[in-house]
């Protein structure tokens, strides 16, 4: 059975414009619409998910704060970030699949994750109480990847976001998903900096995750 993916690199764009394209994408989406990828950087933001709480933005700074219908609480973008959208058909990989449900979603963005980061010998990990991937830096756990969703008519949108070789600064100024006290970390901090690059690692994010959800045909855009 043919399960189509299309994959689109959209480079550098803001925020708010391609929250909205998501929006716009998954209301308009039928049964016969392809499954998608959008791999993107967002300049400097905060997003604030459906559940989040004012208190973990510590020290306004004039970065924008934007309240987002993802799940989760306060997290930062910016460049240097790699972000992988998933607009996702779920009710329709379920009918190929007999497996798939936001849980397992959820799950298959993890490991995709933690499989790239095996491939630069990075020993990383999910939560089960806590979504994204982290990393044991001596013996301190640091998160190094963040997750929310957005399920609607079945379909998600949102995805991950990976800390590739990005100024983790603004991190200092929130509880970062909401967690009193944890450490941001990225690829960068583990090797040299001409392989910690959003262009070289997106590729291996999304050979890993075809190959979980199983996509045996894909397209890719560039703008």
């Amino acid at each position: 059975m043919t399960i189509a993916l299309n994959i689109r690199q959209l480079g550098i764009q803001d925020y708010e414009t391609v929250w909205q394209q998501m929006q716009d994408f998954t209301e308009n989406r039928d049964a016969t619409t392809p499954d998608e990828i959008w791999l993107v950087q967002h300049p400097s933001v905060f997003t604030q998910g459906q559940a989040g709480k004012p208190e973990h933005l510590l020290n306004p700074t004039n970065i924008p704060v934007v309240q987002s219908d993802r799940g989760g609480q306060i997290t930062y973008h910016g460049l240097g970030q790699q972000i992988m959208y998933v607009l996702i058909d779920i009710k329709r990989q379920k009918a190929h699949s007999k497996a798939l449900n936001v849980r397992q979603l959820v799950t298959a963005l993890e490991q995709s994750v933690v499989q790239t980061l095996a491939e630069y010998h990075i020993k990383a990990y999910p939560k089960a109480d806590a979504p994204g991937v982290y990393v044991n830096v001596d013996g301190q756990e640091k998160k190094i990847c963040s997750l929310g969703l957005r399920i609607r008519k079945g379909c998600s949108f949102h995805g991950l976001a990976l800390n590739v070789n990005m100024d983790l600064t603004p991190f200092h100024h929130i509880n970062p998903c909401g967690y009193v006290g944890l450490e941001m970390c990225q690829l960068a901090d583990f090797v040299q900096s001409e392989q910690a690059n959003c262009d070289l690692v997106s590729p291996k994010l999304i050979t890993h995750f075809v190959k979980i959800l199983g996509y045996n045909t894909q397209q890719i855009f560039n703008i």
